[in-house]
């Protein structure tokens, strides 16, 4: 098992030009194999509420939603860099407020950092986390938290206005103090000027390749959330299509009288005979 990294080795990657590969997990299986395939880092993502809760976004999802599966994570890999996401309404109402759920996170649930969406209006938010010894891994681009607003799940930063803005959320969430910061939805060429300008690292999910590392959700590239898969993802499994298909044999046999056969129960360890007396004993 790989040593776990920590935040210093995160900028020495960068520096070096080395990957980082991190991924969604919500349970303790999942986080799991993750370790397992020694993922640099997990991230506890509010797209829990899609993927594992069945909401059709992740504003519903709540902090002890969050703090509860980011549990089941750090249980599942005690020795992997785990990021704990700030759902929505954790951190919008006020800085105190904001630090306070920070601090919930960590103290709760053992994650290394928490993760906030957006650029200059949480800046102050930022900065309140990091002044109470927390890292920060800022979000910007696609913003699911704030969809709402930019019209649905849309790639964003395709023009030089919304690049600008970027560029600029960017910079104040690098001078707020976050440790690193994450980019979806983004045009490659965005990102690869990000990831130069910014000293801080730089992650992709949907917004190519020139960064520091990419972030994907593994119900999306393990093929187990069937509503859509993003144009990003690449399927490296098809987990729902596997699962389908043996809970499919599984109601055959049991409707067919195959299973359980006797390889499958336990029997009795007394004689036969001793069984049936003590049947008899209630007849």
């Amino acid at each position: 098992m790989a040593k776990k990294k920590n935040v210093l080795d995160f900028i020495r990657m960068k520096k070096e030009g080395e990957q980082v590969a991190w991924v969604t997990a919500y349970d303790f299986p999942m986080a799991s194999f993750a370790e397992q395939a020694e993922m640099d880092m997990i991230l506890v993502g509010d797209s829990l509420g899609m993927v594992v809760l069945g909401y059709d976004g992740t504003v519903p999802v709540t902090m002890e939603d969050c703090i509860s599966h980011s549990k089941a994570v750090r249980r599942g890999a005690p020795n992997t860099w785990i990021v704990g996401d700030m759902p929505f309404g954790s951190y919008q109402v006020s800085d105190e407020k904001a630090v306070e759920n920070a601090v919930r996170f960590l103290k709760e649930a053992d994650v290394d950092c928490v993760k906030l969406e957006g650029g200059k209006r949480v800046a102050s938010c930022i900065r309140s986390i990091t002044d109470a010894g927390i890292l920060v891994c800022g979000h910007i681009g696609l913003t699911p938290q704030s969809s709402g607003q930019m019209g649905g799940f849309r790639a964003t930063g395709r023009d030089v206005g919304t690049a600008k803005n970027l560029i600029e959320d960017a910079l104040d969430v690098q001078e707020a103090g976050a440790y690193a910061i994450l980019v979806e939805a983004i045009p490659p060429e965005l990102t690869e000027f990000l990831a130069k300008k910014l000293d801080i690292p730089v992650y992709s999910i949907g917004a190519g390749a020139p960064c520091d590392g990419q972030l994907l959700i593994c119900g999306d590239m393990l093929g187990m959330f069937q509503a859509f898969t993003p144009k990003f993802v690449k399927k490296y499994a098809n987990i729902a299509e596997d699962a389908i298909n043996g809970f499919k044999e599984y109601v055959t046999d049991v409707k067919e009288g195959k299973f359980p056969t006797d390889d499958y129960v336990y029997h009795v360890k007394d004689s036969k005979e001793a069984f049936e007396k003590l049947f008899k004993e209630f007849e």
